[in-house]
């Protein structure tokens, strides 16, 4: 039996328990129920499973002692208890009859249970299989002294938190806290599933959007569990979706643009095979959200970006990384870094006239609301969030994102933002912080382009906080632009970021700070920082991450560097310059020999070669 002790295990680390004593109670193994009088006794009673016996038979008993996994109690609930049945094998997880409480992990809880059941509310959780990626669980719940048990069907193959079980038996929402490995883990699981059934890299975030967007609709809630058509489930999520939208003040057009998006899983053969009790069907991925992903925005540390993260972690694991539906990914990191650069606050009033899936505007509404109290956020989320998308996809998630924040009459439009008529909309908000990570190497538009139509539409003193490609920085393009900039704007500082900030893409980037509608004067320094190591590195299957735990320190100090206008060799630089000049630190700053090895030396060497084979200027005699 050595082996299911790794079933065991699995238990304690996703309820996140420990043997013996715990805030909300105790977790007792073998039924060592100590000082429960009643459960011992019951245990006694019953002895050890039998080998057969039927549900409805409870002369059956065995011999010697009962060994449940697990008992669970709970200190504020003495009426109910948790028993865990575990077997190392999913092949042994439950029998056709479900009298085989000896070999089968459900029999057996089941046995467990209708025994117990005669003193206390009892939850039977039975888990089969050695690890995530292989478990099967069957969760029921025997109500004290009834002779039914039901099965709580959204806990299937997954493990909760012991409060998470009285929450389910309650109907109450679950909470979990925040863990960006669950999000992760669950991101790349889903994404794999998606690519089996054949979801387009396209409609695989509209996929997950619609489903959150029905997750928002109570009745959704109440009813999915209990369909057992896909066409029916399929229209339940398509109504809750309408409902949902219509409750969020979106035109009509919006909305049947949005719907759109979700009737394409009616034309899919392979989703459409899959049983809804089956690991990939939609049933399935609607349960993973709800279960898993929701109850972590539930949680009284409530972490505002668990939804944003979980999309930008779900589209990176896309084969294209996120191209497919036109998404560049802005680190979580950098938007927040960004907002501050902004000088954010509870009264700023934010627009992206970019907005793709909303990830600045998510960052700015959750720094925002962070020290507001309840009728300042209510105006946040009414009048301080604004937004412009052109894609009908993109502005799907960006709906959803705000939506699943109970944020309905957030202010974003589907459209160009060259437009007359947006234009004129957003230069009536008197908005004072502008956040853009523009669309890169378009044909009809530069960069630099789309940062001077979000100056003129901020209030005077207004800041836009933009990463752009450094080529935008280089003084020999985008002249006429620069020059246009320079005439009715101000450059404040620039940042050159990590190379690799935007792994796996190679676009090298800097970070521009403006102040709107005041012309810029070359007599006064701009301020330039060289912020090309954020403590990031790579790990496999998870990109860049603050595996170190470094960032929160190197952005203090960043933040440090330009608010104070610190001059530090090899990290900043104070210039004047005008709209011909390079606006990048590493023009102008001195290098710390202090900090200098041999293989920086020999590193500079490999790049500069590099540098001359690509652009042909190797040649031989």
């Amino acid at each position: 039996m050595a082996n299911e002790r790794y079933s065991e295990n699995l238990v304690l680390k996703e309820m996140g328990v420990e043997l013996g004593e715990n805030d909300f109670g105790f977790v007792f193994p073998q039924g060592e129920a100590d000082n429960f009088d009643k459960i011992e006794k019951r245990l006694k009673e019953m002895g050890g499973k039998p080998t057969i016996c039927s549900l409805d038979d409870y002369d059956t008993v065995g011999t010697g002692r009962a060994k449940p996994e697990y008992i669970v109690t709970f200190n504020n609930d003495r009426n109910t208890i948790i028993l865990v049945e575990c077997k190392k094998s999913t092949k042994d997880h439950e029998s056709m009859e479900k009298n085989m409480p000896q070999k089968y992990a459900v029999d057996g809880a089941l046995f467990y249970a209708k025994h117990l059941k005669e003193d206390y509310n009892v939850v039977a959780v039975a888990v089969s299989g050695t690890s995530k990626d292989n478990v099967k669980v069957n969760t029921f719940y025997w109500k004290k002294g009834f002779e039914d048990y039901q099965e709580l069907k959204k806990a299937k193959d997954t493990i909760l938190e012991p409060l998470n079980y009285l929450n389910l038996v309650e109907g109450k929402k679950l909470e979990r806290k925040f863990s960006l490995q669950e999000i992760r883990e669950l991101s790349q699981i889903m994404h794999e599933k998606l690519r089996q059934i054949k979801i387009s890299e396209k409609d695989k975030p509209i996929f997950i959007a619609g489903m959150l967007i029905a997750l928002q609709n109570a009745d959704f809630r109440n009813t999915w569990n209990n369909i057992n058509s896909f066409n029916s489930l399929v229209k339940l999520m398509i109504d809750s979706i309408e409902e949902t939208l219509d409750n969020s003040d979106i035109k009509r057009e919006k909305i049947e643009a949005i719907k759109s998006s979700f009737r394409r899983i009616k034309s899919n053969e392979k989703i459409k095979s899959i049983p809804l009790g089956e690991n990939g069907s939609l049933a399935w991925f609607i349960e993973q959200l709800e279960m898993r992903i929701l109850p972590m925005m539930n949680h009284y540390e409530y972490t505002e970006d668990a939804l944003s993260i979980f999309y930008h972690e779900f589209i990176k694991y896309s084969s294209t990384d996120g191209k497919g539906l036109g998404i560049v990914l802005t680190p979580k990191h950098l938007t927040d870094f960004m907002c501050k650069l902004g000088e954010i606050n509870k009264q700023s009033k934010v627009v992206d006239i970019c907005c793709g899936s909303a990830s600045f505007l998510v960052t700015a509404m959750g720094l925002m609301c962070k020290d507001a109290n309840a009728s300042e956020i209510l105006e946040i989320k009414k009048n301080g969030l604004y937004g412009v998308e052109l894609d009908t996809d993109l502005y799907t998630l960006a709906i959803t994102n705000m939506i699943i924040r109970k944020d309905g009459k957030s202010n974003i439009v589907c459209g160009d933002c060259f437009s007359q008529e947006i234009y004129n909309n957003l230069k009536n908000k008197h908005l004072s912080l502008g956040l853009i990570n523009p669309p890169y190497a378009q044909e009809d538009k530069c960069e630099l382009e789309f940062v001077e139509r979000l100056l003129n539409i901020l209030e005077p003193r207004g800041l836009a906080v933009a990463v752009v490609p450094m080529s935008c920085a280089i003084g020999t393009k985008f002249k006429e632009v620069r020059e246009r900039l320079f005439n009715y704007h101000t450059l404040k500082a620039v940042f050159s970021m990590p190379d690799d900030i935007f792994y796996p893409t190679g676009t090298n980037v800097c970070v521009m700070v403006w102040e709107a509608h005041k012309s810029h004067d070359s007599s006064k320094p701009t301020f330039f920082g060289y912020c090309k190591d954020d403590g990031f590195v790579k790990r496999k299957k998870m990109g860049r991450i603050d595996y170190y735990n470094k960032w929160e320190d190197i952005e203090k100090e960043w933040l440090d560097l330009y608010e104070n206008k610190k001059v530090v060799d090899g990290k900043s630089a104070l210039q004047c310059v005008t709209h011909e000049d390079e606006w990048l630190c590493e023009a102008y700053m001195k290098t710390d020999y202090s900090t200098l090895t041999q293989s920086d030396f020999q590193q500079t060497v490999n790049d500069y070669l590099a540098y001359l084979v690509k652009n042909g200027d190797v040649y031989e005699d």
